[in-house]
């Protein structure tokens, strides 16, 4: 037995449209096809994907929303115990672009030893973002903060 992927991740909101708004706006994600729950959700897809489910959260879920996932948290911003959620992406100097643009604050992070370039960013609710782009896309660039600050 082995896991082969991670599926989704869900993320409570006490707005789901203005969440969903947000990844689509900043992250190019899909609002797509969705089961019929009995209650508001929305799945958003990176390429044919649903990794990101959404659903009402707070102290006033609907009823049906309870009966199918239940609710360990009454929590509507940050991540808990979770610290972020991470994506593989390309295209550095049109993100990071297209953040300031929208004045989306973000932090830059570098990993030589993996070849990664990172920029950490949250979402409406606080929740950290992660997206881990190839270090060949650098080309010039140094970010605030290197791994090999901290060995």
């Amino acid at each position: 037995m082995a896991l082969t992927q991670l599926e989704h991740f869900l993320i409570q909101s006490p707005n789901i449209d203005a969440t969903r708004d947000w990844y689509v706006k900043v992250l190019g994600m899909r609002d797509g096809l969705h089961p019929d729950f009995g209650f508001p959700v929305h799945w958003l897809y990176v390429g044919d994907v649903p990794v990101l489910h959404l659903t009402q959260g707070g102290k006033d879920v609907p009823e049906d929303r309870l009966r199918y996932l239940g609710q360990q948290s009454q929590a509507t911003e940050g991540t808990g115990d979770i610290d972020h959620v991470a994506f593989r992406a390309t295209g550095l100097a049109a993100m990071t672009a297209h953040l300031k643009n929208l004045g989306v604050a973000f932090k830059e992070r570098q990993v030589d030893d993996q070849g990664l370039y990172q920029l950490f960013l949250f979402d409406p609710q606080g929740v950290k973002v992660e997206l881990n782009f190839d270090a060949a896309e650098v080309k010039g660039r140094r970010a605030e903060v290197m791994a090999t600050d901290y060995r």
